[in-house]
C-alpha cells in the first residue's frame, strides 16, 4: 500500500470526534443489523419506520426539560407502539392505517415542536443525524443502551426467532406470541434510540431494515443472517464515516447511501437469489436444453 492510501485511511483517525463517531455506528450497525433479522422476517419494516419517526416529540420535549435525548425518545417510542396497538385492536382500522396516522402525527408533532422552541443548537440534527457532533455522554448512552438490547436479544433468540417464523407453533409449546411481539416492539424501540445518535429520525429506518433485506438476500438459514446482517451494517458504517470525512459530506446520509449499495450489489449478484445471477443461470440452462434437443 503507497504511503498517500495509508494516510488517507489513519488521518481521520487522528480526530477524537471521527474515532467517537465511528464508535457510535459500529454501536449502532451491530444492534440494528441484529434486530433487523427480525423485523424483516416477521414483516414489520413499516414498524420501524413509524417508530423511527414518532420519537421525534419526545427528543424534543427532553431537550426542553433538560433531560437526556435517550429518554425522551424512548417514551415517545414505547407510547408510539401502544397508540398502534390500541387503535389497531379497538377500531376497524387495519394495522397499517394505524401505523401510518400514529406515526404521521407524532411526526408532525415533533416538527411543530422544534419550530416553536427556542434553542441554542440545531435541532434539525435531531432528523438528520450529527455524527460528528457525538459527545461522550451520548457515546456512553448508545454503548449502555446498546448492550442491554443486545443482552435480551441472546438471551431470547430462541423464542423470538420461533415467534418470527411460526407464532402458532409458539403458542403450542407454552409461549404467548403476544408477549413476545411486545418484547421485539420493546426492543425495536431501544433500537431506535441507539440508531438516532448515528443517523438521525429520517434515516434510522434504513439502519433498521436494510442490513437484514441484505442478509435475506446473501443466505438462507437465519443463523447466518443474524451474522452477514450486522456485519453489513458495522462495514458500510465505517466506510460511510470515511467517505464523508474525504467528501465533507453528510455522514449519516453517507452511512446509509453505502448501505443500500451493498443492498444494490446483494441484489444484482446474489449467489443464489441475485436477479442477474438468476438470469445467467436461467440462460444457461436455456442453452443447455437447446443443446441436447439438437
Amino acid at each position: 500500500m503507497s504511503p498517500g492510501i495509508w494516510d488517507l485511511l489513519v488521518e481521520p483517525l487522528s480526530f477524537e470526534f471521527v474515532r467517537t463517531a465511528l464508535a457510535v455506528t459500529l454501536t449502532a450497525g451491530i444492534v440494528c443489523g441484529v434486530l433487523s433479522c427480525w423485523l424483516v422476517l416477521v414483516g414489520w419494516s413499516l414498524m420501524g419506520d413509524a417508530v423511527s419517526h414518532a420519537v421525534l416529540p419526545g427528543v424534543v420535549l427532553a431537550y426542553v426539560v433538560g433531560a437526556p435525548f435517550a429518554l425522551g425518545a424512548l417514551l415517545f417510542g414505547l407510547l408510539a407502539v401502544l397508540l398502534i396497538g390500541a387503535v389497531r385492536d379497538t377500531s376497524r382500522v387495519k394495522e397499517d392505517a394505524a401505523i401510518g396516522v400514529v406515526f404521521t402525527t407524532l411526526f408532525a408533532l415533533g416538527l411543530v415542536l422544534i419550530s416553536v422552541t427556542p434553542s441554542q443548537t440545531d435541532l434539525n440534527h435531531i432528523l438528520f443525524g450529527n455524527l460528528l457532533g457525538v459527545s461522550p455522554t451520548d457515546l456512553l448512552q448508545v454503548l449502555v443502551l446498546g448492550a442491554v438490547t443486545l443482552t435480551v436479544v441472546v438471551l431470547k433468540r430462541r423464542d423470538l426467532t420461533l415467534y418470527a417464523f411460526d407464532p402458532v407453533h409458539a403458542h403450542a409449546i407454552g409461549l404467548s406470541p403476544r408477549r413476545l411481539g411486545a418484547l421485539l416492539l420493546g426492543l425495536l424501540a431501544l433500537t431506535v434510540v441507539v440508531a438516532l445518535q448515528a443517523v438521525g429520525v429520517v434515516l434510522v429506518v434504513a439502519l433498521l431494515i436494510t442490513p437484514g433485506a441484505t442478509a435475506y438476500l446473501l443466505t438462507d438459514r437465519f443463523s447466518r443472517m443474524l451474522w452477514i446482517s450486522p456485519l453489513v451494517a458495522s462495514v458500510s458504517g465505517v466506510v460511510g464515516i470515511f467517505g464523508s470525512y474525504w467528501l465533507d459530506t453528510s455522514s449519516g446520509g453517507a452511512v446509509v447511501v453505502t448501505l443500500g449499495a451493498v443492498f444494490a450489489l446483494a441484489y444484482l449478484f446474489s449467489p443464489r437469489h441475485g436477479l442477474l445471477t438468476t438470469r445467467v443461470a436461467q440462460a444457461r440452462r436455456r442453452r443447455a436444453v437447446a443443446a441436447t434437443r439438437s
